[in-house]
C-alpha cells in the first residue's frame, strides 16, 4: 500500500513540478523511476515484485486507456486544409521512418537486420503524451500543431501493429511476406471492426439515454477496454487501433455530448501516463545503463537530426506547407509510453542466444525516449518562436464583447504591444473595432468551430464582458480547456437585475475587476465620459500615488490590467489584491477631471 501510494504521490508531483518549471513532465518521471528502481537496486520499488504476473496486462490496459482518450481529441474539422499533410504523415511517413530507423539501427548501432527491423517498427510511434503538453506551451500558429497531434496519436497504433508483425514475420522465423500481410489484414479487421462495433454502441446507449449519466464515463471505458481486449486476442497490438478509432468516432458524432467523458479520460490519462513511467523505469536493470555506448548516441543523433527531418520534407512535398511549417514539424517527434512498453514487451521475448541485440533494444529505446524528449521539449518553444511560429508565452487577450469601452481596453493594451482580439455578433461594433486597427471577429465566440475558423496564437486569456452573466459564464466554460481555468474571466452579475442570481463558482470565470463593477457600472461611467488610461509607475510615483492623483470621491478608480516591465499581463480579478510595483503599467478606468 505504501509503494502504490507513493508511486501516485510522486507522479503527481512530477506533474505538478514539471508544470512549475515548464519542462516536460516525463523527464522527471523517469529520473524518479530510475532513482528509486535501478539506481537502489530495487530496493525501493521493484514493480516485478509488487504486480507479478498482473504488471504486463496492467501496463497494456493502461495504454490502451491513454489511446482512447488521445482518440477522443482527434475532430475531423480539424483536417480541413491540413488534410493531405496528416494523411501523409500517417501514410508515407510510418514506412519511410521504418525503412530509415531499420538501416542506421544496422549501421551504426551494428545490429542484425531483423532485429534492426523491429527496432524500426518500435520506433515509429511518436509520443502523444508528450506531444500534447509541448503543443499547449508552445501554442504554434496556423494548423501546424494539429498536424502534429494528429499524427503523434494515429502513428502510435501503426507502429505498435508493425511491431508485432515484423516480430512475427522475422523473429519467430524465416523472413515471410504472407504472414506479415495476413497479419496486417487480421490487424485492420479486428482494430477497425471492434472500435467501430465499441464507437457505435457507446453512441446508441447514450443516445437512447440508456444509461444514466453518473455512468456515462465508466460504461464507455469498459466497452472501450472490452473492445481493447477482443481485439488484441484476434490480433495482438491491433487493440490500439481500435481503442484510437473508437475514440476518434465518438469525438465525432454529433448525435450525443461527450465532453464529461473527455474530461474524465483526461482526468485518467494524467495519472495512468504518472505512474506508467514510473513503474516502467523502475523495472530495469541497473546493467542495462552500462549498455549505452558512443554507438546508441550516434544512433540518436542520426535519429534526430537526420531521419526526422527528410522523413518529414519526404512526406509532406506538395502538401502546401510553407517552409517554417516543415522545419517545426521535422522537429517534434519525441518518444513515449508506448515505445517503451512495446520494447520492454518484446525484449522479454526474444532469445537473447539467437539475438545477442535483445539486451540492447530496451537501452536504445530508452535513451532514445530521454533524448527525444530532453531535445525536443526545451528546444521546440525557442524554435516555433524563431520560426514566427509562436510569440512564447502568450499573453494577448480575447475580448467578448466589442462595445466602446471594451474598445477602449483594448487599445490600451495594444497601445503596450500585446494582441487583443474583439469578436462580437453586433456587426456595428465590430466594424468601429475595425476602423480603429483593432483586430475584430464578427460572429459567435461559442460557435462549434470558432477555434479553427479564428486564430488564437499570441492570445492566452479572455475577458467576457457582455451583459449576458449566462453567456459570459458559458464563454469561460467553453474557453477553460484553451486557456486554462486561471486565464478565463467575467464581470460580476447585476445585483439588481430581475431575477440575476449568480451562478455556482464552478460554472463562472474569475470574477472581473471588483465585487461591484458590473457591466451597467462600466456603462454608466463611459457615458460619463470615464477614460482607460495606461501608466507606468516608478520608485517616485507609485500605486499609492497613483490612486491619490486620479482617484475622486465620486468616481473611485478601477483597475483593470496590470503589464510587468517583461510584457506579462495580469487581469485584475476580485480574488487577487492589487499590487503594482515600480517598473509595472498599471491601466485603469479613470473620470475625465481627473485623466
Amino acid at each position: 500500500m505504501i509503494e502504490i501510494a507513493g508511486i501516485l504521490l510522486l507522479g503527481i508531483g512530477a506533474q505538478w513540478l514539471a508544470w512549475r518549471l515548464r519542462i516536460p513532465s516525463i523527464l522527471l518521471l523517469l529520473l524518479i523511476g530510475f532513482t528509486v528502481g535501478p539506481f537502489t537496486r530495487q530496493a525501493l520499488l521493484d514493480p516485478e515484485a509488487m504486480f507479478g504476473e498482473t504488471l504486463r496486462p496492467i501496463v497494456a490496459l493502461s495504454v490502451a486507456v491513454i489511446l482512447f482518450d488521445g482518440g477522443l481529441s482527434l475532430r475531423f474539422r480539424e483536417l480541413k486544409g491540413t488534410g493531405w499533410a496528416v494523411t501523409s504523415l500517417i501514410v508515407i511517413g510510418p514506412v519511410l521512418t521504418f525503412a530509415a530507423v531499420t538501416t542506421i539501427a544496422h549501421w551504426p548501432l551494428g545490429f542484425g537486420w531483423r532485429p534492426a527491423a523491429l527496432l524500426g517498427a518500435i520506433l515509429v510511434v511518436t509520443g502523444p503524451t508528450v506531444i500534447g503538453p509541448l503543443l499547449r506551451s508552445v501554442r504554434p500558429a496556423g494548423a501546424v500543431g494539429r498536424i502534429v497531434h494528429w499524427e503523434g496519436i494515429v502513428t502510435d497504433p501503426i507502429g505498435a501493429i508493425v511491431a508485432v508483425l515484423v516480430f512475427q514475420a522475422f523473429l519467430h522465423g524465416d523472413p515471410n511476406h504472407d504472414i506479415a500481410l495476413v497479419g496486417l489484414g487480421k490487424a485492420m479487421l479486428a482494430g477497425g471492426g471492434m472500435g467501430a462495433m465499441g464507437g457505435f454502441v457507446v453512441a446508441f446507449l447514450l443516445k437512447k439515454k440508456l444509461v444514466p449519466d453518473f455512468l456515462h464515463a465508466p460504461v464507455t471505458l469498459a466497452i472501450a477496454l472490452f473492445a481493447f481486449v477482443v481485439s488484441d486476442e484476434i490480433q495482438h497490438e491491433s487493440g490500439l487501433l481500435a481503442v484510437t478509432l473508437m475514440g476518434v468516432l465518438l469525438a465525432n458524432q454529433r448525435k450525443v455530448a461527450i465532453e464529461h467523458i473527455v474530461e474524465f479520460g483526461e482526468n485518467v490519462r494524467v495519472i495512468l501516463v504518472s505512474t506508467l513511467f514510473i513503474v516502467l523505469a523502475a523495472r530495469l536493470p541497473l546493467e542495462v545503463f552500462t549498455q549505452i555506448d558512443l554507438r546508441s548516441i550516434a544512433f540518436v543523433v542520426l535519429l534526430i537530426l537526420v531521419v526526422r527531418p527528410v522523413v518529414v520534407f519526404l512526406a509532406t512535398i506538395g502538401a502546401g506547407l510553407k517552409l517554417n511549417e516543415r522545419v517545426f514539424i521535422a522537429w517534434m517527434a519525441p518518444r513515449g509510453i508506448v515505445a517503451a512498453a512495446v520494447a520492454v514487451a518484446f525484449a522479454e521475448e526474444l532469445d537473447a542466444e539467437l539475438f545477442p541485440e535483445a539486451t540492447q533494444l530496451v537501452p536504445v529505446v530508452f535513451l532514445v525516449i530521454i533524448a527525444t524528449v530532453l531535445v525536443y521539449g526545451l528546444t521546440a518553444g525557442p524554435l516555433a518562436r524563431r520560426l514566427g511560429l509562436s510569440r512564447g508565452a502568450p499573453q494577448g487577450v480575447l475580448f467578448f464583447g466589442a462595445h466602446a469601452w471594451a474598445r477602449a481596453m483594448a487599445k490600451s493594451l495594444a497601445g503596450a504591444g500585446l494582441d487583443v482580439l474583439l469578436v462580437d455578433t453586433n456587426y456595428r461594433e465590430v466594424q468601429a473595432a475595425r476602423i480603429d486597427g483593432l483586430r475584430a471577429h464578427y460572429g459567435n465566440i461559442l460557435a462549434h468551430e470558432f477555434e479553427l475558423r479564428v486564430p488564437l496564437d499570441g492570445i492566452g486569456h479572455l475577458v467576457s464582458q457582455t451583459h449576458n452573466d449566462e453567456v459570459n459564464a458559458l464563454a469561460c466554460i467553453q474557453f477553460t480547456s484553451t486557456f486554462g481555468r486561471g486565464q478565463v474571466h467575467q464581470l460580476v452579475p447585476d445585483d439588481d437585475e430581475p431575477g440575476g442570481e449568480e451562478l455556482p463558482s464552478h460554472l463562472r470565470g474569475h470574477a472581473l475587476y471588483g465585487s461591484q463593477v458590473h457591466y451597467w457600472t462600466l456603462e454608466s461611467r463611459f457615458r460619463g465620459g470615464a477614460v482607460v488610461k495606461r501608466t507606468q509607475l516608478s520608485e517616485e510615483f507609485g500605486y499609492e500615488q497613483f490612486l491619490e492623483e486620479y482617484a475622486t470621491p465620486d468616481a473611485p478608480v478601477i483597475p483593470l490590467f496590470i503589464i510587468d516591465s517583461d510584457k506579462k499581463l495580469e487581469v485584475l480579478n476580485v480574488d487577487e489584491p492589487v499590487k503594482p510595483g515600480p517598473g509595472d503599467t498599471i491601466v485603469a478606468l479613470v473620470d475625465p477631471p481627473a485623466a
